[in-house]
């Protein structure tokens, strides 16, 4: 099947290139002319591993190509993505504008009956914008019908997520673009979920706030684990053994950030609160969000407190795992609160440093944890990448002035650090 994707952002370049490997013709466009020509050169312009892999084998077999003709794209597709930002506005509304640009695109390509299909995240009723701004602005009277289908792609497992995801949700308004799309997504062989088009628009926000209250929850219980003392992990163990509750985002630690759950929280909290419905408990969870950031940041204060010129070591600054993205992560937070207290700050993350540096280019930047921690007071565990996991903490230990551990994402075992000598803090444990 002919597909176009507009936008080669995170999700229209993953979609693109993963739709492309089960055997569809794909064209990907974006009205930004360097990203287009280093995608053609076989440069991918963001970090999620085994993508470069993945376009490359699609692009040597003529199944996947790269332009800024966005109206040739769409004249030689069947479907058409649209597939930019939406990011949230000052009063956490979704900024619609690249959406609606996109609609006008289409409007003015229009040339035969195609399918238009919404995978940017979009508030309730986009889907019925589009059409109107296509239907208002198109040259020929020639049909087309709108789908709303949402990605549930998370970053670090995003091509996993679409070959192996739970379920595809597809918000149609009639039976030919159902047809269509059931047979476009047929060969990935995965529980499809046909819909109306404004619960398809939901169902992708009610997932992310759902997500990010069960982060906040087990957060605050975290907090109460430390006043009575219990251990969260035991606690959350207990909880997701039920499975009515599950064990899943039940790890205590210091919040949730990316280009996801903040944007889209507020994004469903605005728009109730547009239709006069006020959802407290969503909005209770950004807050619990927030605050556990100034938790954490007072545990980093207290380590260092009566140290003179102190130095904190940051380890881990994207805000989770196999990903660059630093939007919304926790560490950047801190790092503005150690820097406003005149905290020197030594950092160190295997992928997202050369993104920090550009935000804060007077902290110094590191080439490993131990370089990091080398005279530091403190080392603050933000991210838990995977070489974390292997450290030597003699080495460490040998390394630091003083020798003290806030591990933000409850990554080791408390017995075992302090067996060493270190002074070790965590979130929710003894």
């Amino acid at each position: 099947m002919d597909i176009s994707i507009i936008g080669t952002g995170y999700v229209g370049l993953v979609t693109g290139a993963c739709l492309a490997d089960i055997g569809h013709k794909v064209i990907c466009s974006d009205i930004d002319e360097e990203k287009i020509t280093q995608l053609n050169r076989g440069q991918i312009p963001i970090y999620e591993p085994g993508l470069d892999e993945l376009v490359s084998r699609n692009k040597e077999n003529k199944r996947i190509s790269f332009t800024c003709n966005i109206r040739k794209a769409i004249e030689n597709s069947k479907v058409v993505f649209i597939a930019v930002g939406t990011p949230p506005d000052k009063s956490g509304n979704a900024d619609l504008s690249f959406v609606f640009q996109v609609a006008h695109d289409i409007a003015a390509s229009l040339n035969e009956y195609k399918v238009i299909v919404n995978k940017s995240t979009v508030p309730v009723g986009t889907a019925k914008k589009v059409k109107e701004i296509i239907m208002k602005n198109r040259t020929r009277d020639i049909p087309f019908s709108m789908v709303s289908n949402p990605e549930f792609l998370r970053e670090g497992s995003a091509i996993k997520d679409v070959f192996e995801g739970d379920r595809i949700v597809i918000g149609v308004e009639d039976d030919e673009a159902a047809k269509i799309m059931l047979q476009l997504y047929r060969p990935l062989n995965l529980p499809m979920q046909l819909t109306d088009i404004a619960s398809a628009e939901l169902i992708k926000y009610a997932s992310n706030a759902f997500l990010a209250t069960k982060i906040s929850f087990i957060n605050e219980l975290a907090n109460l684990c430390e006043k009575v003392g219990a251990d969260i992990t035991e606690v959350a163990k207990g909880m997701g053994a039920d499975s009515r509750i599950g064990s899943s985002f039940l790890k205590a630690g210091i919040g949730y950030g990316g280009s996801c759950f903040p944007k889209d929280v507020k994004a469903i909290t605005a728009t109730a609160e547009q239709f006069g419905c006020e959802l407290k408990i969503i909005r209770s969870a950004m807050e619990v969000n927030q605050k556990q950031r100034e938790i954490v940041s007072q545990k980093i204060v207290d380590c260092i407190v009566g140290i003179q010129e102190p130095t904190v070591a940051l380890l881990g600054l994207s805000f989770k795992p196999d990903t660059d993205d630093i939007r919304e992560a926790p560490s950047l937070y801190i790092i503005e609160k150690l820097t406003a207290m005149g905290v020197s700050i030594k950092a160190y993350d295997p992928i997202a440093m050369e993104k920090v540096k550009e935000l804060y280019p007077d902290i110094e930047y590191c080439k490993d944890v131990y370089e990091a921690c080398l005279r530091a007071d403190a080392a603050v565990f933000v991210t838990e990448w995977d070489e974390f996991f292997d450290i030597d903490f003699h080495r460490l230990k040998n390394n630091m002035r003083q020798q003290a551990i806030i591990d933000a994402r409850n990554i080791f075992q408390p017995e075992k650090i302090r067996s060493m000598g270190f002074k070790y803090v965590s979130i929710g444990r003894k």
